[in-house]
């Protein structure tokens, strides 16, 4: 799709922007651990690394590089495993139609936009593979544009397997009254991402339906040695590392194939 507008030039609206923009970032981690001990040590460390707290801090992180401002915040730790957290956020630019006379909270809710995230540890896999998977949601309505965050969030996790899903919906209107159902052109999500982060993905496939607003991005990682992957560092000369290895990468690529 050709862009109309140079990336310069501000696109005229008529009142507030009513783009719904949602960007669903699952991703998962892998990690090698040999016996049951190490497994527990994993599920623990990993629900430490990534409790809700620490999870809303890299909320709050995101919220600050899309220009949002943060209304309100919920968090929950699960037991045995995991975390959840929602954050109800503004677009910090605003638009006419947040000026209400009325408390800041109602006034910038009228934005409509949140963060989720929930959190999935898993440790039941026979062959010692653990996996953690986080879902990052981002549904915005305004100026916001949620791909801007990608780069963040593959910072702030180890990232093996990777969905990226993005749709617009809904429709504004320019200054003469025309209709356009999208205020941000581009031909994949991986024009967001930094080209030194796509370096470390071997497998990167694209499913995109722009006439329909819909873009897809899947990665997987290169195959990097087991210093990546081994819970305990000393298990790295271990003399069944290669087969592990190998039993892991057949993992990734069943997670990252869907079969």
């Amino acid at each position: 799709m050709t862009n109309k507008y140079s990336t310069e030039e501000k696109i005229k609206l008529s009142g507030f922007n009513n783009l719904t923009k949602i960007l669903s970032f699952n991703l998962y981690d892998f990690c090698l651990t040999f016996g049951d001990d190490q497994k527990e040590e994993y599920i623990n460390w990993i629900n430490e690394k990534y409790s809700a707290e620490k999870i809303i801090d890299i909320s709050r992180d995101i919220c600050k590089i899309i220009d949002s401002d943060v209304i309100s915040e919920s968090k929950m730790n699960f037991d045995p495993v995991g975390a959840s957290t929602m954050t109800l956020m503004s677009d910090a630019q605003g638009g006419k139609w947040e000026e209400v006379k009325s408390t800041p909270g109602y006034s910038a809710h009228l934005t409509k936009s949140h963060l989720t995230s929930h959190t999935y540890p898993d440790a039941s896999d026979p062959n010692g593979i653990c996996t953690y998977r986080v879902d990052f949601d981002i549904a915005t309505c305004g100026d916001i544009i949620p791909l801007r965050a990608i780069n963040h969030l593959f910072e702030a996790f180890e990232c093996d397997v990777v969905y990226i899903d993005y749709v617009v919906r809904g429709y504004t209107r320019l200054a003469n009254g025309k209709k356009i159902y999208n205020d941000e052109y581009f031909n994949s999500i991986q024009d967001f991402i930094d080209p030194k982060i796509l370096e470390d993905y071997t497998y990167r496939s694209d499913l995109n339906i722009p006439r329909d607003h819909i873009w897809q991005t899947k990665l997987m990682a290169k195959e990097f040695g087991p210093e990546r992957f081994v819970f305990s560092k000393e298990d790295v000369n271990r003399p069944d590392i290669d087969e592990k290895m190998q039993n892991l990468y057949s993992e990734m690529k069943e997670v990252f194939h869907l079969y």
